[in-house]
């Protein structure tokens, strides 16, 4: 097994939280993952619900996104 597949184990079926989630990293940090892996779960922790709002409006339908 290489360094790939252990990376792509990590995030492949995982609940991934991020924090800042609405923010200018944790926006592209969601893109990256929805692009490259397979998580069950993905949950964007922030305090702004209009960013959430906002950020929901990109991903329609998406079942594996969660904002709090």
């Amino acid at each position: 097994m290489n360094a790939n597949n252990i990376d792509e184990m990590m995030f492949d079926n995982s609940n991934i939280l991020i924090t800042g989630g609405t923010g200018s990293f944790g926006k592209e940090f969601v893109k990256y993952i929805l692009a490259n892996f397979k998580p069950k779960r993905l949950i964007v922790f922030s305090r702004d619900e209009i960013k959430q709002w906002q950020m929901a409006k990109d991903y329609p339908g998406n079942k594996i996104l969660r904002f709090f």
